[in-house]
């Protein structure tokens, strides 16, 4: 559960969403309190910087004078200096009384002029914009905003630097909450994200990467998993090198606003990582990595056949090819798996259907051969099974697959599969995993400690036996009454098999339409 200063946070955060509630929709909030928040925090930050250098030059005065001369001093040089040298930096917007939208925009576009990295990050939102001759939000409750964020500190030794992560993770689930109107966003549950992060073991100064990075919450869980296994040790912690694309302009500013406010390295791209990875090495091929995460949208269907035939990075082996057009699921695996290096490892969240559609059918299906290619090719190394209800746009409980293209020999022809289905606590309005939960599962699939009703090792004959169904909910049943596959796992196979049916149908009358049949 949250601990009493995310509980703080959450409050602060919430204060501020509803001192503007009613004059955007609930997920439009975001856009205009993550800037705002982010700039409070360069601010305070920018502070704290002026304040050490005032100890050593006598004056604020001259700290200002001297950051101005020479941007090298600070993190970041902003261009906001109250008319008292003596008061904080944030008070320059605090105390805008006229044209507010306009004066806010104005400021927010002077600290990106003066600061680079920060253009097209802190600059995106017009603060007064209007739509149909209507502002969309009007001065008084963009006052209300800035005096909602003015009342927390956000400095160097006030909050973590997980500010921008924690509060967009906020905001996201609380409008998942109020009537799933998420603006097509996915809310991976920390929880989830952080037993993904444990078991990959990412290592001092690796290269960690998300295809899918949404607002950069993997990564940054990625850091603090590699951060912690390091504590106590007596060398210098090389931090990671944090990479990812994101398709949406908004969600993408998001998460380098996360990597500058984490001091991080790292790149993040704009761009529809499956037609058009950005991440390339020096000849233009796929760059890869030392580690992969990632929480694609689940079962995309607009990918076609021709999306992977006129693929040019060799993302799609010919002998695992196109998983089928209903879901795009193993085609993120293939993508992932062509990003990974030569001892690369990753883990991806499914739909629990990716694990079994396919399997027990006659005849051949797609996806299924796709996922036989990776488990023959040695590729799986464990998949784990989620509870239900975690994730806020469904039920569903799905999977993590993790994929590893060094296993050790001692694990080659097997796959380590755990259905920790039952490791979970209700909660309002969805379930989540509680603290003891998450090292049991993560300690569990690092070490393949076999457990009754909770992990297998299975060798890859029993796989291929059972038609190459890699779900553990097949293999290992959580109670002596489980004797039955989920049900929504086999509506999804239903489905699959319909959607299947009609392109085949389609495929026959065109042939026949061609011979004058």
């Amino acid at each position: 559960m949250a601990s009493s200063t995310e509980k703080s946070l959450e409050s602060w955060i919430w204060d501020a969403a509803s001192s503007i509630r009613g004059a955007k929709d609930a997920p439009k909030y975001k856009d205009y309190i993550l800037p705002l928040i982010f700039t409070k925090r360069l601010c305070d930050v920018f502070d704290d910087e002026v304040n050490r250098i005032a100890k050593e030059v006598g004056s604020r005065k001259k700290a200002f004078q001297l950051a101005k001369a020479d941007h090298k001093l600070v993190r970041f040089y902003l261009p906001l200096v109250p008319e008292d040298p003596d008061q904080p930096v944030w008070s320059v917007i605090r105390k805008l009384s006229d044209k507010i939208g306009e004066d806010v925009t104005t400021q927010m576009r002077a600290i990106a002029r003066e600061n680079p990295t920060l253009e097209g990050i802190i600059n995106r939102v017009d603060f007064n914009a209007t739509t149909h001759g209507q502002r969309d939000i009007d001065d008084d409750r963009l006052s209300n905003l800035i005096e909602a964020i003015s009342t927390k500190r956000l400095g160097l030794d006030d909050v973590e630097a997980d500010i921008i992560g924690k509060s967009y993770e906020y905001l996201i689930r609380k409008f998942a909450e109020g009537g799933g109107q998420s603006a097509g966003e996915f809310y991976t549950p920390p929880a989830v994200g952080t037993i993904m992060s444990r078991v990959l073991q990412p290592e001092p100064g690796m290269d960690i990467y998300d295809p899918t990075c949404g607002s950069g919450g993997l990564l940054i869980k990625c850091e603090i998993a590699m951060e912690e296994a390091s504590k106590g040790k007596k060398r210098t912690v090389a931090p990671l090198k944090l990479y990812g694309q994101e398709s949406t302009a908004d969600t993408w500013a998001m998460a380098c606003m996360n990597m500058i406010i984490h001091d991080m390295e790292g790149q993040i791209e704009i761009g529809d990582t499956f037609k058009n990875p950005k991440l390339r090495d020096s000849r233009g091929k796929l760059r890869t990595f030392d580690r992969v995460v990632a929480n694609p949208m689940w079962n995309q269907d607009w990918f076609t056949e021709a999306d992977y035939d006129n693929d040019e990075l060799e993302r799609f082996p010919s002998g695992a090819g196109f998983p089928g057009k209903s879901s795009a699921d193993w085609g993120w695996v293939q993508h992932i798996h062509a990003s990974m290096n030569e001892t690369g490892r990753a883990a991806i969240i499914l739909d629990t259907g990716a694990a079994s559609r396919g399997s027990g059918n006659a005849g051949i299906n797609k996806e299924k051969s796709v996922r036989q290619w990776f488990v023959d090719h040695d590729l799986v190394e464990s998949v784990l099974y989620l509870p239900e209800n975690l994730f806020y746009n469904t039920t569903a409980p799905g999977i993590v697959l993790f994929l590893n293209k060094a296993k050790p020999k001692d694990r080659q022809g097997k796959v380590f599969l755990v259905n920790a289905s039952q490791i979970f606590e209700k909660g309002d309005p969805k379930n989540f995993i509680p603290d003891a939960g998450i090292t049991h599962i993560a300690e569990t699939l690092i070490g393949w400690k076999e457990e009754e009703k909770l992990s297998r090792i299975v060798d890859h004959a029993e796989l291929k036996k059972n038609d190459y169904n890699i779900s553990p909910s097949r293999y290992i049943h959580t109670s002596d009454a489980e004797t039955y596959r989920p049900i929504a796992e086999i509506v999804e196979e239903l489905n699959v098999i319909e959607t299947e049916a009609k392109e085949t149908d389609k495929a026959l009358r065109e042939i026949l339409k061609q011979l004058g049949v």
